[in-house]
């Protein structure tokens, strides 16, 4: 493959003989004077002839002595047309601006996934959030942000796309996170860093969905998603945020346990400038979160003494500085390089569980939470190199360190080495067929005694992936991808999987705004080291460890249709797509009675499991738009529904055997079910509805959000089982209380978010924003309380 690559960057193509000149220049967006990379420039007669503007939107295109008819173009914009005569030998030269076709699209830059693509020329579906929309949410939890995307839930910190997975604790994560390109997610546990993601300094998020493991590798094996941070402007810029806040009681008194005052805060700050031909980006955050969620409480009987917290320990802090630098060579053209880095430092909880469904329901379970103080620090150096000739070459590294010190000898550390190098070509003399080849490797060294199952507390994981993908346009109406991938995988040396991954796809330009697209793609995930080896006491209950746990794969098809929407004032974009995702060797995270003794702790708990072949069908459709109503009164919507109906294929399957006090079980997912009638999948939801509409109006933006989640339709049967093991002990084990809970308040959840701010100056904002405003008492997986009502207020600051 690399040979190839090789062989195709030294072809030249050159469609003319005679004599030439040169027609270069800017192309650059009319409001903000910010370039457009990527955006095309091509004869009128001779389509297939073009260039595409570099990362700065500068263009240099030979061409014969003439006169022409060039067409300027970038999505979402209005294609302009220059008239020019050609000398020979001789160079013309023009700044071009072009006009905003779609008003939602104003300022932004639609190039979406790794690699760059057009928006109408993706094949699969995906959700862009916008800056505006970002700072709307007045939040300083990139969750938030994202938990409002249709198809995208964030439960418990852990991404879910279209079901393709129950509850994991944020483990083994089979959606990928990318910041700029760099994966996001731990090298141990495969669970993303949401800390480390500089909410302050987003550009855009993309929210890929299905199947992304050729693209994105082999974390994203359900979808994938993209956060673009800003680069600096023509003028220096500073902004400083601040916010305080509360949560509010809850909705019945006895629930309250704080003897404080329930408080967050928060400051940050961003600053960007150019010097001297070097990008320069700056920022930094401090948090504190008092929290919701209190320290246990035992009955008389039941001795705790690894959890045995008081409030002041409960409480979250966190700070951290990030920074973006990047060197433009003025020597060589389309040469640059940089390092980005990112440090943080805090002390927070991990909590697996409530104290009861009742007085205690803000309360951990005892021993089932973990104090933590963390410490991450990463570098990711790069280069990368623009031809005037058509291709690019990208090089980009991360050396990634964490250290994690936690209560109940839940402690671990990590090193992760992170390098891709990519190379793309489009080659006009080929109707502008375009190709991109790379490699990537990963190596994670971590040392954690819960991983200790695997016979040592240092474990090594290693993975090398190659791909290649062939995108080319045809008839300027249908676009066609096809792309290929190699993963390989070493586990501490000794155990070696292979797994090569294909997808395909098109989309069809139908008329303007109108885009038809179809896509096939397959999924793989190898088990991270604690999804195999994981081993902890959380009190009467536990994590076991699985060594025999085998990768999971997945293929996804879908068909969909983006229609661009015009009304009066209003612009906007309607999204439909049918899609089938089905998952083989399905990794769940399930509850039952692992331990072989019965006498002694944790009699049950929680362990990760091939459960067999799996299969979700579903529809996803949405409607983003923005609606001018004159200068002073702007209407923003986002309105997403999404259906699933996610089934075992294989329910009678022998998947596992466990040690039942009332005798051993053969578990199959017909027998480990509350309700297998209709083979539902556990901890799903069927249906889920987001919306969000926002006014701008004379400087005020109020702004209303609605969640909507359908009951659970299936969970784990050995909850049940192990309540009644629990409440029947006597009083020398603390009773777990949720079956009731389940069967009286399992009817879905509607929540409400409500937001206000007000800007002057183009400078001062202040806003407050309430989450949960109906203070709704509700949870979203077992055993596990979502919070009350909160407010925060914030004040921010650009100059």
């Amino acid at each position: 493959m690399l040979i190839v690559v090789f062989i195709l960057s030294l072809i030249g193509f050159n469609t003319f003989s005679q004599e030439t000149g040169n027609f270069a220049g800017q192309i650059l967006e009319e409001d903000t004077g910010q370039p457009l990379p990527g955006a095309n420039v091509k004869i009128a007669k001779n389509p297939s002839y073009g260039v595409a503007a570099d990362i700065n939107g500068r263009f240099n295109m030979e061409v014969p002595a003439g006169k022409y008819i060039f067409i300027v173009s970038y999505t979402g914009m209005k294609s302009d047309s220059i008239n020019l005569e050609i000398v020979a030998g001789e160079t013309i030269s023009r700044i071009i601006k072009l006009k905003v076709f779609m008003s939602e699209l104003s300022g932004v830059e639609i190039k979406v996934g790794r690699f760059d693509r057009q928006i109408e020329e993706l094949t699969v579906s995906m959700e862009v959030i916008l800056p505006d929309q970002i700072d709307a949410r007045n939040t300083p939890d990139i969750k938030e942000i994202l938990d409002y995307t249709p198809g995208l839930n964030i439960l418990d910190g852990e991404p879910q796309i279209r079901g393709g997975s129950g509850f994991t604790f944020g483990v083994g994560s089979k959606v990928g996170v990318f910041i700029d390109g760099m994966p996001t997610l731990s090298g141990d546990a495969g669970r993303p860093y949401w800390e480390l993601i500089p909410i302050e300094n987003i550009k855009q998020i993309e929210v890929i969905k299905g199947a992304s493991s050729v693209l994105s590798g082999a974390s994203s094996l359900s979808g994938a998603i993209y956060i673009r941070t800003n680069s600096p402007g023509l003028k220096p810029s500073t902004k400083i945020k601040m916010y305080t806040g509360f949560y509010d009681k809850p909705r019945y008194d006895y629930m309250k346990w704080w003897g404080e005052i329930p408080l967050m805060s928060g400051i940050g700050f961003l600053h960007s400038r150019i010097e001297n031909n070097t990008d320069i980006v700056v920022g930094g955050n401090l948090q504190y979160d008092h929290g919701y969620e209190g320290p246990p409480v035992t009955l008389p009987y039941v001795v705790d003494t690894v959890s045995d917290f008081t409030e002041s320990q409960m409480k979250e802090r966190r700070g951290g500085i990030n920074f973006n630098l990047r060197h433009r060579n003025k020597k060589f053209p389309g040469f640059n390089y940089g390092i980005n880095g990112n440090a943080m430092m805090e002390h927070s909880k991990l909590m697996i569980a409530w104290l009861d469904d009742s007085t205690g329901f803000y309360r951990a379970y005892p021993g089932a939470v973990s104090l933590q103080d963390r410490a991450i620090v990463y570098l990711d150096p790069f280069v990368n190199f623009y031809s005037k000739l058509g291709y690019k070459h990208s090089f980009r590294s991360r050396v990634l360190f964490n250290d994690n010190k936690m209560t109940n000898n839940q402690s671990n550390s990590s090193t992760v080495f992170y390098t891709d190098y990519n190379y793309q070509r489009e080659y006009p003399s080929l109707n502008n067929l375009k190709f991109i080849g790379g490699f990537s490797t990963q190596s994670t060294w971590s040392h954690a005694r819960l991983y200790s199952a695997s016979g040592s507390p240092n474990n090594t994981l290693f993975n090398f992936s190659g791909y290649v993908e062939f995108e080319h346009k045809m008839f300027e109406v249908l676009t066609v991808t096809a792309g290929f991938r190699y993963e390989y995988f070493s586990l501490n040396g000794k155990e070696v999987d292979t797994k090569p991954i294909f997808r395909a796809g098109a989309t069809l330009k139908v008329m303007q705004e109108t885009y038809l697209r179809m896509s096939v793609g397959e999924g793989y995930r190898y088990p991270t080291i604690a999804e195999r080896f994981i081993s902890t006491n959380l009190g009467a209950f536990g994590v076991f460890a699985n060594p025999n746990l085998v990768p999971e794969t997945s293929v996804n098809a879908e068909l969909g249709i983006k229609q661009g929407l015009k009304f009066s004032n209003f612009f906007g974009y309607l999204d439909i797509a049918a899609f089938q995702q089905d998952y083989e060797n399905t990794i769940e995270y399930l509850f039952g009675f692992w331990n072989e003794n019965y006498n002694t702790k944790p009699y049950a708990g929680f362990r990760f499991l091939n459960t067999g072949k799996s299969r979700i069908i579903g529809i996803d459709a949405s409607i983003t738009g923005k609606a001018q109503i004159n200068e002073q009164i702007v209407m923003t919507t986002l309105v997403g529904y999404n259906y699933i109906l996610p089934r075992s294929l294989e329910p009678d399957l022998v998947f596992a055997n466990d040690y039942n006090p009332n005798g051993s079980t053969e578990y199959t997912f017909t027998n480990t079910s509350v309700n297998p009638e209709k083979d539902i999948l556990k901890y799903r939801f069927i249906h889920t509805v987001k919306a969000d509409l926002g006014l701008e109006l004379y400087g005020f933006s109020p702004g209303i959000s609605i969640k909507y989640f359908s009951k659970i339709e299936n969970l784990d049967k050995a909850i049940e089982d192990f309540e009644r093991v629990t409440n029947a002990s006597g009083g020398t084990t603390q009773p777990v209380k949720y079956m009731d809970y389940f069967y009286e308040h399992n009817n879905g959840n509607l929540l409400l978010d409500a937001r206000i701010g007000y800007t002057w100056n183009n400078k001062h904002k202040i806003s407050v924003s309430s989450k949960n405003l109906t203070n709704r008492w509700y949870s979203l997986r077992p055993l596990k309380a979502e919070a009350m009502r909160s407010f925060i207020f914030q004040y921010s600051l650009t100059f």
